[in-house]
This record gives C-alpha cells, structure tokens and sequence, in this order.
C-alpha cells in the first residue's frame, strides 16, 4: 500500500537504476489508471561533475564545522557506497504511472548530529543537505539558520533599581502614533473617519483609473473604507495636534482630495490571477514567486498583498474547492507486488549466454559459460543480468544487480573509477536517463575483469615501442627553455623556432672553414672541434647544436686523453 507522502522507486528503463520519488498526489486518470504527482530526487551520477565538485566541498565544510567530526576514518569502500546514498532534492514536479512503482524507501534531511555510517547500516536509505535546479544547473543548500543575535534579537538592558531614573532619551528609542487622552471625544474621532470616507469615496470617483476598477459606487465606497484609508485620517489628526480644521484641510488640499490605495487595489487583475498561479506552484515561497513570476514587485509589496489577499472572498473561495477536492482525491493506492522477468536476465542456452524475456531463476551457473561479475567477480549467481552494451558482455549477479538498480552504481569500488562512482556503460537502449547532466564514461575504457578468468579479457591490441637513440636522447636536454619538447610534440606540424635558439646560443651557430687532413672541406660550429661530418651542415641548427655537445664530447675521449690508437684511425673510424 503506497500513500501520499511515502517515498518510492519508479522503474522507467529494465536496464537503468530506480528513480527516487516522493508522491504529493495520487490521482485517477479518465481511463481509471492511477498517476502519481512526485517530487524528482536526483543521484549523483545525473548531475554535472563540476556541481558534484561543489557538493563535495560542502560536504568537507559541514564536516569542519562539526564539534565532534567523526572519529573513525571510512574505508574506500564505505566512501564509495556512501555516494550511492546521496540524493539531491529539486523543485520539480512529475506524473508517473503508479504501477511502475518498484518499493518504498526512506529519504531524510542529512542529520549532522548522526554519525554517517548509520545510513550505511540502514537498507534503502538516502539522505540529501542540497537542493538542485536542473533548469539552472545549481546546487544550494536546504537547511534553515538559527538567527541569533543583535541582528534578530534585542539587547535587554540590566533591570533599573527601586528610584533609579532611566537616562535614555525616550524620542530616539519610540514615537508616538496617537494620543489616547486627546482632547477629542469619540463622537468627534468617528465623524472625522466618516469625512476621510467620504473624501477617499470622491477621490475614486475623479480617478479614472479607479473608475475602471470599482465601476460601481459601492465598491468604491467599499474601497475606501479599507484601513489604508482609516491610517492616513488617524495620522493625519495626530500630526496636526487633534486640530479636525487643519487635518481636513489636509485631506483636501487645492489640487483634489488625497487618494490613499493598499496593495489588494494596487494590483491589476492580471498581476492578481499570476500571484494565485505562483502561490499554486511555490506556496508561500515569496522569493521564488518574485524571482520567477513578479520580479517587478518589491517583496515587501508581494508579502503585504498576500495577508490582504487571505481576508478576500476569492481566498475563502478557494480554500473551499482545495478542500473538496483533497476530499475526492486518492489516500492510498494498492500496487501488486512487481514480478514479471526483467529483459536484462540472461539464461543458458547450450553451453551459451543468451539473454531472453522470462529466464527464470535456475541451477547455479558456473564460469563456464560467461564472465565474472563486474562488481564482486563472483561466477557463481543463481540467475544473471546483462550490464552495459551487448559488445562488451558485462553482467552482474543478483545481489549486485539489485543494488545497481536501487542505488545507481557497483557494489565494490573498483580501482578503473577514478575519483567518481563507477556508472554503468551507456545501455544499449536510449531510454530513461536524463542526458547532459551524468558523468559520461569514455568509450576505450574496459571494465575489469577478474584475473582468475582467462576468458573474461578483451581482445588484446598490438603493441609498439619508441625506442630513441642517444642524439635524440641527448637532444632532450639542450634548450629545454626555449624548445619546450612536450608543447612541439603536441603540434608536430608547427616549425620550432630556430632563432630564438641562435639568439641563445650564437656561437653555436658560428661556423668556421677549415681543411682537414681528409680530402674535403667542411664546417663546423665550434674553432676548438677537431672535426664535424659533412651532414652536419645540413641539419637545422637547433640538431646541430645538439649534435655539437655530442662530437664535443667524442673529441675529449678520443683528442685530450691518451688515445690507444692514433688521432688519425679515432677519426676516420
């Protein structure tokens, strides 16, 4: 039995996880099936990564702030099914079918007080702290603040003694609105209000646009008679000390009578008929009914009109149809316990994994015929599911299937994730999953597998090796300041500026002509270099820079120290 209030799962795809919902109204449609009105709960995985950043950072916050933070460190494999358990709480609204309801669950505000292994030990437990706009793509937090001090309450002062004088200056601390021992009697005030009446009755009948409003002389009298008007007359007569010559002359003066208007005729119909579909939708969430419905209203003004608004007829109106209709609506829906085969069940087909509509739950299948599972690497499962694309052959046990469809991800944390929980490879069908917010999963990643199957491993690729030579080695090292090999490796097709390294090095790049002992004549950049190869001098100078420091160092080997054989065979060798 599912009442309003309960929070479920909603099975919309066989393949993706449950959705988190929380029925607000159960309604019956006019061909008799049951549709429930839910609030959308939000995963982790259906966010943005860079909102699950700002998550974790509030969550690294709270805590800090804490006055005993918990004491015992998680292990990797509690923080990661602990991400399982966070939801995030939004403002949307959605009709879903009530018989794809799968089970209850539990849903709570994150109780700082409570230590968070305690929603590790409970079954089909979350938690939310933040509240996501998936129309604005943000994060903001759900909690109320404690407004304590002098900006919320009053300093109270030490009590004064018996016969002690209170030395503050009673002018700036109060003001006086009325005199209640004024010299006026009661008969007197009252004609005075009558009078302001019938001034506020006139002024609404030279206004045109209060014509068009209260068309009839009794609902501009009625108007006028609203307290906005008693206000100013009783103010009016205060000011001018009780004197009922000088506050009427005030009430006309000689451009007309005052008009004094309230919010409630302020607002034009139309402006009235968006409030009451705000209030409808917010409730008396003021900010967001400004924000989104009547941003040119100040809130002052938004919250003036709506205790105004309560004391019309319209409001009874209303309060009265809302209660007639939660009367006819449903209380409660009775769904039948859900057990028809999923699609995702494979059955054993000779020897073969098939996967088929109505497998049901048979012997123990051994790893003969399949993988192991994805998240505990089992091979033994009274009945298997398939996980992910029908390429890459995954499948999950029935424990781990049940906790990938309740809580959105693997069981074990698994060493391919990276910082996030790992999420199941895009299904083959296109169905349920809210796109452009989950983190997507890189097509050339391969799930891991469990080493003790020699079957469960991908097709090996062919493999190369980048064996360098020790020029290019060498080469490595000079003029790492201005070649910058890991920048020009990412453009191979952009030349490396050659003269910022002459400018580097310009001796380098200054050749000398000389005759050696051989029969050719040649280059080289340096006057003390016994010799420099011929193709040498058609390398670019930044190699034959490099290629200088390498025959610098063959001719101090060969030149300087005691060579064994002649300078003359060291050469031509």
């Amino acid at each position: 039995m599912y009442r309003v209030g309960d929070y479920v799962f909603f099975e919309n795809s066989s393949s993706n996880p449950y959705l988190i919902r929380r029925i607000e109204e159960l309604n019956k449609t006019a061909s008799g099936n049951v549709e429930a009105k839910v609030v959308c709960f939000y995963r982790r995985r259906d966010i943005s990564h860079s909102l699950i950043q700002l998550a974790d950072k509030h969550a690294k916050e709270l805590e800090e702030e804490k006055e005993n933070p918990t004491e015992t460190e998680l292990t990797e494999k509690q923080k990661h099914q602990l991400r399982h358990r966070e939801l995030f709480l939004s403002r949307q609204y959605e009709s879903l079918p009530a018989t794809h309801i799968r089970g209850k669950c539990s849903v709570a505000l994150l109780n700082e007080t409570e230590a968070v292994l305690s929603y590790l030990d409970k079954e089909d437990t979350f938690f939310y702290s933040l509240v996501y706009d998936p129309t604005q793509k943000t994060l903001l937090a759900d909690k109320g603040e404690i407004r304590v001090g002098p900006r919320f309450q009053a300093d109270v002062p030490e009590m004064l003694q018996e016969g002690e004088a209170d030395d503050r200056d009673q002018a700036k601390l109060e003001e006086k609105l009325w005199d209640p021992e004024c010299p006026l009697t009661n008969k007197q005030i009252d004609q005075f209000l009558v009078v302001a009446r019938a001034v506020g009755t006139f002024a609404r009948a030279l206004d045109c646009s209060s014509s068009v409003r209260q068309p009839s002389l009794h609902m501009s009298a009625a108007a006028a008679s609203r307290d906005i008007t008693l206000f100013h007359a009783m103010d009016t007569l205060h000011r001018h000390n009780y004197d009922l010559s000088s506050a009427l002359s005030v009430l006309v003066p000689a451009g007309g009578p005052v008009l004094c208007r309230d919010e409630m005729e302020e607002w034009s119909a139309s402006e009235a008929a968006m409030f009451e579909e705000a209030l409808e939708k917010y409730g008396k969430d003021f900010n967001d009914i400004r924000q989104d419905f009547l941003p040119w209203k100040s809130l002052t003004s938004i919250i003036e009109y709506y205790y105004m608004w309560k004391t019309t007829d319209r409001y009874v109106q209303q309060k009265r149809l809302k209660a007639a209709e939660a009367e006819s609506k449903l209380k409660q829906v009775y769904i039948p316990t859900y057990n028809k085969p999923n699609p995702n069940q494979i059955s054993m087909t000779n020897g073969k994994m098939a996967t088929v509509n109505g497998a049901g739950p048979g012997a123990y299948h051994a790893a003969g015929g399949g993988r192991a599972c994805e998240s505990c690497y089992t091979m033994q499962s009274a009945q298997w599911y398939s996980w992910g694309p029908p390429s890459m052959q995954c499948r999950l046990c029935v424990s781990c299937w049940m906790y990938w469809k309740k809580y959105g991800g693997l069981k074990m944390p698994s060493r391919a994730e990276g910082p996030e929980e790992r999420t199941s490879p895009s299904p083959a069908s296109n169905e349920s999953r809210p796109r452009g917010h989950g983190p997507r999963q890189s097509n050339h990643m391969v799930p891991m597998r469990n080493s003790g199957s020699p079957k469960s491993s991908m097709k090996t690729k062919q493999a190369f090796l980048l064996q360098a030579t020790r020029l290019t080695k060498l080469a490595r090292h000079m003029c790492r300041d201005i070649i910058r090999l890991r920048r020009a490796a990412r453009r191979p097709f952009v030349p490396i500026n050659c003269g910022a390294i002459k400018a580097e090095y310009p001796y380098a790049t200054h050749t000398h002509t000389h005759t050696h002992t051989h029969t050719h004549t040649h280059t080289h950049p340096h006057p003390d270099c016994p010799y420099q190869p011929p193709h040498l001098a058609l390398c670019p100078p930044s190699v034959s820079f490099c290629f200088y420091y390498y025959y610098c160092y063959y001719y101090f080997c060969f030149c300087i120290l005691p060579p064994p054989v002649s300078n003359k065979d060291c050469l031509s060798s």
